[in-house]
């Protein structure tokens, strides 16, 4: 059986069908994923971003700016950005590197702590839905496909 033709009625084979765009694809698939995250979020009035920020420093412990954009997948400009708010509401605090000057420490505070602890229970059964509907082995697989696919020199 022949597979079919996946051109645009235009004619033009430039591109595949944006229904196997892998681009869009994981926008599409974030984009679903988030919207129970959004809505737990949306109850301590933090973003996504700044979610993503105490999550990545409570799991590594006090870290330096650039691991924490790297981590987070975040600019460095909007970290900093990011980081003022969060310091001014007592979710993180941040110092000076003793051993290099140059360096600013990010650590998450008790209230940052309090936040997170607040939002584990929900975070972990938005996962479980996801991990019972899509499956273990298969939530697996996936997330070790894109540890590899993020590995590809482009």
């Amino acid at each position: 059986m022949d597979k079919p033709d996946s051109r645009p009625a235009n004619g033009s084979s430039q591109f595949g069908p944006t229904s196997r765009s892998l681009p869009i694809a994981l926008l599409r698939t974030r984009e679903r994923i988030m919207v129970p995250i959004r809505e737990m979020l949306q109850q301590s009035g933090i973003s996504e971003q700044q979610w993503r920020v105490l999550r990545v420093v409570d799991e590594a412990g006090e870290m330096e700016q650039t691991a924490i954009a790297q981590a987070a997948c975040l600019q460095l400009p909007s970290l900093t950005r990011i980081l003022r708010s969060m310091e001014s509401d007592g979710l993180v605090g941040r110092k000076t590197d003793e051993a290099d000057r140059r360096r600013t420490l990010v650590s998450v505070t008790a209230a940052g702590k309090t936040l997170i602890a607040r939002h584990r229970q929900r975070n972990a059964q938005i996962f479980a839905t996801v991990e019972a509907e899509f499956g273990r082995e298969k939530l697996d697989l996936l997330l070790d496909l894109l540890d590899e696919l993020q590995q590809i020199r482009m």
